[in-house]
């Protein structure tokens, strides 16, 4: 039986609507649309130019995936659990070592790998015209070496580049960004009018305690780097506060202090370290695999009165039932700090979530 289907779309910007009548089954060609707004008013009657133009992108697809066949077959591919000995040439997105193997020009990424540090690497991903590996041994540093200022910075997945300086790493980011906008954006750097598009970065005068927001996580299972795996961890000693660990959703980085907040945020990360562990007050934290424990989540936001302009802090405690007696040795401790204003407790459930906010 014949139906008759409407497809009805209106398009504020354009001034006018968009009516279609058809009779399924739909045209082969129709169905490929996922969205009328990018679509003309005389969309459906196809003239010449919109069948050259369809052909040529046929074509087009046809001679990429003949190309990709036939190269793929001669380019060179390393095997998972390979070695390379690889010299990082710069950075990526989100700190990522570019590496290119010698004499074949293939792209290797590497985490924690800087520009100049030459390295041996294990392949442990392919991705299509790429491969991911990891570190195995250092052979030469990087250029611009620098002594990390924060202790966690070999293990944390928060601050990948602190052992490289800050003024290479702005020049890192520059390139990032002059390789967006030019690739990306399709600005040519051909042309006189670049210079007017593509500005110099700007140096930021604080490079630490700029964070006005840190949330960490309270964990069943401390993080332990490879040369402590051997000690045992034993009661409230496996417990831990801090980062999770990259490529860990259960295991938590113990962390005593961050140098992303403030320093009073600091102050009171070290307080509620120095005392949550303590069997007499019955805390415990959340565990992800068996939806047990009490405390989840810490989360520190700093601002400045505006008035005085000297920093305040509000301390939220998540945890997974509302139980505020649990919690008053924490806050007892952290209304001794002047700079804490406001605690809050936000119970965290399956379904739902809820606040309560007192302001000290």
């Amino acid at each position: 039986m014949a139906m008759a289907a409407a497809i009805v779309a209106t398009m504020p910007a354009l001034k006018y609507l968009i009516r279609i009548t058809f009779t399924p089954p739909f045209p082969r060609k129709l169905q490929k649309f996922h969205s009328l707004a990018s679509l003309s008013p005389n969309f459906t009657q196809e003239g010449p130019q919109q069948q050259r133009l369809e052909q040529e992108q046929q074509n087009q697809l046809t001679n990429n995936n003949t190309t990709s066949r036939s190269s793929s077959s001669t380019s060179y591919f390393p095997k998972r659990g390979q070695t390379l000995e690889l010299v990082c040439e710069s950075l990526a997105f989100k700190g990522k070592g570019v590496c290119k193997v010698a004499g074949t020009g293939f792209v290797v990424m590497c985490d924690r790998a800087l520009p100049g540090e030459r390295f041996i690497g294990r392949v442990t991903r392919r991705k299509g015209s790429y491969a991911e590996v990891t570190k195995v041994e250092t052979i030469t540093p990087h250029w611009d070496l620098i002594d990390a200022p924060c202790e966690y910075a070999p293990y944390c997945g928060g601050c990948k580049t602190q052992n490289l300086s800050y003024e290479s790493q702005l020049r890192a980011k520059e390139q990032q960004v002059r390789e967006l906008t030019i690739h990306v954006g399709k600005f040519s750097d051909k042309v006189p009018e670049f210079c007017s598009i593509m500005k110099p970065i700007v140096p930021c005068v604080i490079q630490f305690h700029y964070r006005n927001k840190m949330e960490f996580s309270f964990g069943s299972k401390k993080w332990l780097p490879k040369e402590l795996l051997g000690e045992e961890q034993v009661g409230n000693e496996k417990y831990a506060l801090g980062l999770h660990a990259p490529g860990f959703f259960d295991k938590v980085l113990n962390v005593d202090k961050c140098l992303l907040q403030s320093e009073p945020a600091n102050t009171v990360l070290a307080a509620i370290q120095d005392c949550w562990r303590d069997s007499q007050f019955s805390l415990t934290p959340y565990d992800v695999h068996s939806h047990t424990g009490f405390l989840k989540h810490l989360m520190l936001r700093t601002g400045r009165n505006a008035e005085t302009g000297l920093p305040e802090l509000m301390v939220n405690f998540v945890t997974s039932s509302y139980k505020p007696e649990l919690l008053k040795p924490l806050v007892e401790k952290i209304s001794a700090i002047p700079e804490v204003v406001c605690w809050a407790n936000s119970i965290l459930l399956y379904y739902s979530n809820a606040t309560s906010l007192l302001c000290l």
